[in-house]
């Protein structure tokens, strides 16, 4: 393609000369400039940059995040593209979660007045209240754990990041065992949630059942994918799942529910019944107290045999409250069977009866 000035670019990417100059002056493109009479002229390198802005402005990206995506590029990682891609598909699911939690309450809000002559101010207050809870309480999750990081060493490692069982007499087993409960005919999809390496996701997968793996940590998912190159993989966590409604005939997910805290527990349970079919099914293997009482007593009975680096890991994760769970699922017509296979690892699988 030969050199064409602003005039021929922005017809040709149906783009205004004037954003071109504002994208010019905030660093993305660089065109060069005639010496004579300093009109822009721009290669076709440019006006791939200039396409490569256009697409990512049209799915929300500000421009400092182009531009850093653009630096990447510059420096021979194009395919970190579908990465930051995946970000942003991650954060408008974020949105649109909130989205609908804000039209349920202003559907609310409009009940109350529907019902009474007058507004009831203080009943709206405490739904806009509740609705503000909610909220905060999906903003405050991040990923203090690093997975990142631990990714390539994960699997192998994995006996070092739990203190309530016996990874390696019990992990295999309970994965197989929520394998067998769940208990899927072909045809079926499901969904794994903090999938890490897919050690749960591809139990299924080997047995030939479609099975989507989601997790917040990009190099976990790409050990994922380097097992189970086939598996369908999202950037996403607990309390905004990237998938739009009822799509999914079973959600599991495997020592991951206590990487999000005991309030933000329900919000997850919420997630994945939205995803679900209506006839959909849910297991959760993982570590869980079943009381106050029974987590002092382990942390008491840790204490007395020294395990303080056991310690140190439980107080920095949120293992449910079996009840609490059961009692969700009872409150959300669910019929519920569980399973105490070792210390605190349990599994509960929910099956609903409307």
């Amino acid at each position: 393609m030969e050199e064409m000035r602003i005039k021929d670019i922005a017809g040709k990417l149906n783009i205004s000369a004037r954003a071109i100059r504002f994208y010019e002056q905030k660093g993305l493109i660089s065109p060069r400039k005639q010496e004579e009479n300093r009109y822009r002229l721009f290669t076709e390198e440019d006006a791939w940059r200039l396409q490569t802005i256009i697409a990512l402005r049209e799915v929300g990206m500000s421009v400092k995040e182009i531009k850093k995506i653009l630096d990447e590029m510059n420096e021979g990682e194009r395919k970190n593209i579908s990465y930051y891609l995946e970000l942003q598909r991650a954060a408008i699911f974020a949105k649109w979660v909130e989205l609908k939690q804000m039209i349920t309450t202003i559907d609310q809000m409009i009940a109350i007045c529907k019902e009474k002559s007058a507004p009831d101010i203080e009943e709206m207050y405490r739904l806009s209240e509740g609705s503000k809870r909610l909220r905060e309480c999906r903003e405050s999750w991040y990923d203090r754990w690093n997975f990142d990081r631990r990714a390539m060493s994960y699997d192998s490692e994995l006996h070092h990041h739990h203190a309530g069982f016996d990874v390696r007499n019990h992990y295999k087993q309970v994965l197989d065992l929520t394998v067998k409960w769940v208990n899927p005919r072909i045809g079926e999809k499901g969904l794994d949630i903090g999938t890490g390496t897919g050690n749960l996701a591809g139990r299924f997968s080997d047995k030939g059942i479609s099975i989507a793996g989601v997790d917040q940590s990009r190099e976990m998912l790409a050990q994922c994918r380097s097992k189970y190159p086939k598996m369908e993989t999202k950037l996403g966590n607990f309390l905004a799942l990237p998938y739009v409604d009822s799509q999914f005939d079973f959600v599991v997910t495997s020592l991951a529910f206590h990487h999000i805290t005991n309030e933000q527990q329900p919000l997850a349970l919420e997630e994945m019944k939205r995803v679900l079919k209506p006839s959909g099914r849910i297991c959760i293997t993982d570590l869980m107290y079943e009381s106050i009482e029974d987590r002092e007593r382990y942390i008491k009975r840790l204490k007395q045999q020294g395990q303080e680096e056991a310690i140190h890991l439980m107080e920095n994760k949120h293992y449910a409250f079996l009840p609490d769970v059961l009692y969700w699922f009872e409150e959300n017509d669910y019929i519920t069977k569980h399973k105490r296979i070792d210390n605190l690892l349990y599994i509960v699988y929910a099956v609903p009866i409307r």
